[in-house]
């Protein structure tokens, strides 16, 4: 069975009669502002993917990634999260709790046994596990683990022939420091993403750093052309638009303070979050969803603990619409 996701519009304006086009999406974690693609050259589009068109080495120096790293392009960072676990004979693999649980599913999928821990319950368990995943920031608490912790944590794991398997797909628009610059080593493995940060989820964009025969293998697993040519293109044109990333990231973080103030003002109790979404603590979220839902706007409810996540609306105006329907589905 599928898992539940943000976005969903289609079916979101199916089921409340709102025209698609009147929806304001704050469930996901997606900036509302895209990096702005230029035409795409017809060449791109006749011919066939090439592997060795320079995105790698592109991605590899604007994402520090060093050269004893293999890295290999993806088709979104969950191409990895559900290939990875194939890659592994049986596993015992420790998955944050709360967290994306796309991770849990996919090593649970290949027969793998799962362990949910928060980050005080990591280093009783470490002995016992053979793989950790770890989302670098947290989705959805935004919690942020020193990169000294992430590799004492690597360093235990690796004694044994294990992997640190750490998704960074948030963390440009975050505080975190990446742990991509330590990849190389043997069992450390990075995933970034390209949708979140630069809103090109419609691409599938993303990349995994890591030893460079896990590389091969995930390569070999995932088969050629598995990240199309002109994702290849648009990625290398906005990996090398640092300009454009300055601009996007205070963008990010003036929006996602206004959006910090009005769920303070709204009553809500902050948890964490990043400069692309904040999370808060409700006493019943599914009813604010819900009732959010029927104005037209569209949040994510946890079922693992009492939490709102909400997106960046995007703007003043948007920001507004928000702060209206809040105020019809609160209690004044």
């Amino acid at each position: 069975m599928a898992l539940e996701h943000g976005g969903r519009i289609k079916a979101a304006a199916r089921a409340i009669g709102i025209p698609e086009d009147q929806w304001l999406d704050l469930s996901t974690g997606i900036s509302p502002w895209s990096w702005p693609p230029p035409p795409i050259p017809d060449s791109v589009w006749r011919r066939l993917p090439e592997d060795d068109d320079g995105l790698e080495d592109q991605a590899r120096h604007c994402l520090g990634v060093p050269d004893a790293a293999g890295l290999q392009a993806l088709a979104g960072s969950q191409q990895a999260i559900m290939r990875l676990p194939e890659l592994r004979p049986f596993s015992r693999v420790g998955v944050p709790m709360p967290g994306y649980r796309e991770h849990a599913h996919c090593w649970q999928q290949a027969g793998h046994q799962v362990v949910d821990l928060s980050r005080e319950e990591v280093p009783q368990a470490l002995p016992e596990l053979d793989v950790l995943v770890w989302i670098h920031p947290n989705n959805p608490s935004g919690e942020i683990v020193p990169v000294e912790t992430l590799l004492a944590w690597w360093e235990q794991l690796q004694v044994r022939g294990g992997w640190l398997i750490v998704d960074e797909a948030f963390v440009e628009a975050s505080d975190a420091e990446s742990l991509i610059s330590q990849t190389g080593r043997e069992g450390l493995i990075v995933l970034r993403s390209v949708g979140k940060f630069f809103g090109l989820a419609g691409l599938r964009g993303g990349f995994m750093a890591g030893p460079p025969s896990l590389c091969q293998a995930l390569a070999q697993a995932i088969g050629p052309w598995a990240v199309s040519g002109p994702a290849r293109w648009l990625m290398r044109q906005a990996l090398t638009d640092k300009t454009w990333q300055v601009m996007q990231k205070k963008r990010l973080q003036d929006e996602s303070r206004a959006l910090v103030s009005l769920l303070m003002e709204k009553g809500f109790h902050p948890v964490g979050g990043t400069a692309l979404f904040q999370t808060v603590r409700h006493d019943d979220p599914r009813h604010v969803e819900a009732a959010l839902r029927q104005q037209g706007v569209l949040v994510r409810a946890f079922d693992e603990a009492p939490w709102l996540r909400f997106g960046l609306p995007g703007g003043e105006a948007r920001m507004l619409r928000a702060a209206r329907a809040l105020d019809s589905v609160l209690p004044s």
